[in-house]
């Protein structure tokens, strides 16, 4: 069946909403520490609860949901983004503002996966690294407009405004997708036991550890990029708000280019690349982006490298399990999101007992870890059942 781009645009949509709900924090750190009177640390723990909650809820949900009609899936995923981020911007306090993130990551933890499983489906093997990535370009369009957005509104409006925007995006989101998509059917049901099998497969199991490696290195800085900027070159407000939209024009372009290489030569050569170019890039950080125009160009850099991961690692891991491939994307969701909040941890960690110029050293260290699982997985071999005499 050939891809038709309007339903490629609105699963993009979607994934936006989501990657907007999921990434904003980053932008919002100095509003939430200065109006909800926390620490960095403390606020940057708002996204790892979003990012645990989805990292638990993906496969859980997915099993649950398993029969459901996959476009009535999605609209009724976005719909419950955007309840959990109307709660977001009703909260009183820290607390319940943590709960709404919960409920905020289990809509997102449910479509992402759905919609990739979506787009691989509807489109041919040989574009299936576009295809894939161009859904997946709704996440870098939310580090591009999304989270530089919600940092220049919340210093004027607050960061309740901004969630509340973010609602009214992903309510969009639902209707364009019950608009424009078809009915798709359901998958084969699977139990959720089930739905762990496909990881007994070293190879499999090696694509989750690089996703959750990648995903842990890019956040343990992104999430504090506020304060490692404000070390390396007395950057803040406003200026760092331009920054990240540099690096979300270099994440749009490095997730093009990502689908466009897996597609040319496979998956195996362009990951081994990404990981190499990240871990370089990441450890100068801290000696390139000691003015604006150094951080502009390590930023760009830096996205241009980290959002060309998605697209070859979700195409490996279709080739790997082509049965289930709606299977394994939920895993590969749920290890992002396990980087995700284990970076709010790790990253919290580092800043308070190293200060934020150790971050991108560690993260450059997990990204070339990152690597090695990357030539491990491929040596792996699957063992075969013995032939019987």
């Amino acid at each position: 069946m050939t891809f038709a781009p309007p339903r490629t645009a609105v699963l993009a949509l979607g994934t936006f909403a989501v990657g907007t709900s999921g990434y904003v924090v980053a932008g919002l750190l100095p509003a939430l520490t200065g109006e909800l009177a926390v620490s960095e640390t403390a606020a940057a723990q708002l996204v790892t609860a979003f990012a645990i909650a989805y990292a638990v809820g993906s496969p859980l949900f997915a099993a649950v949901t398993g029969r459901w009609e996959r476009r009535t899936l999605l609209v009724a995923a976005l719909v419950v983004t955007a309840i959990g981020n109307a709660l977001a911007a009703l909260a009183p306090g820290y607390v319940t503002l943590l709960l709404a993130r919960v409920v905020t990551a289990i809509g997102a933890a449910v479509f992402t996966p759905a919609a990739s499983a979506v787009a691989a489906e509807l489109t041919s093997p040989e574009r299936r690294g576009r295809a894939v990535a161009l859904v997946f370009g709704g996440l870098t369009v939310a580090t591009i407009l999304g989270v530089p957005l919600g940092s220049v509104l919340s210093q004027s409006v607050g960061y309740q405004a901004v969630f509340a925007l973010v609602a009214a995006f992903s309510l969009l989101g639902a209707f364009a997708v019950r608009m424009v998509l078809p009915a798709v059917p359901a998958p084969p049901p699977v139990r959720l036991a089930e739905r762990f099998t496909v990881a007994k497969d070293p190879r499999v199991l090696a694509m989750l550890g690089a996703t959750v490696l990648g995903c842990l290195a890019a956040f343990s800085v992104y999430t504090f990029i506020s304060p490692v900027l404000s070390a390396t070159a007395g950057i803040h407000g406003t200026t760092v708000s331009l920054l990240l939209f540099v690096y979300g024009a270099g994440g749009a372009l490095g997730n093009v280019l990502g689908g466009r290489a897996t597609d040319r030569w496979g998956a195996r050569g362009p990951l081994l690349i990404v990981f190499g170019g990240i871990t370089v890039v990441l450890a100068m950080l801290p000696l390139v982006a000691t003015t604006v125009a150094g951080a502009a160009v390590v930023l760009f850099l830096w996205g241009l490298a980290t959002w060309s991961v998605n697209p070859p690692i979700q195409h490996r891991l279709i080739e790997l399990s082509k049965q289930n491939a709606g299977l394994v994307l939920s895993l590969n969701a749920s290890a992002i999101y396990l980087g995700v909040g284990l970076s709010g941890l790790v990253g919290g960690a580092v800043l308070s007992g190293g200060g934020p110029l150790l971050l991108p050293e560690i993260a450059a260290v997990l990204t070339a870890l990152g690597a090695a699982v990357v030539v491990a997985g491929w040596r792996s071999r699957v063992k075969q059942p013995a032939m019987a005499e």
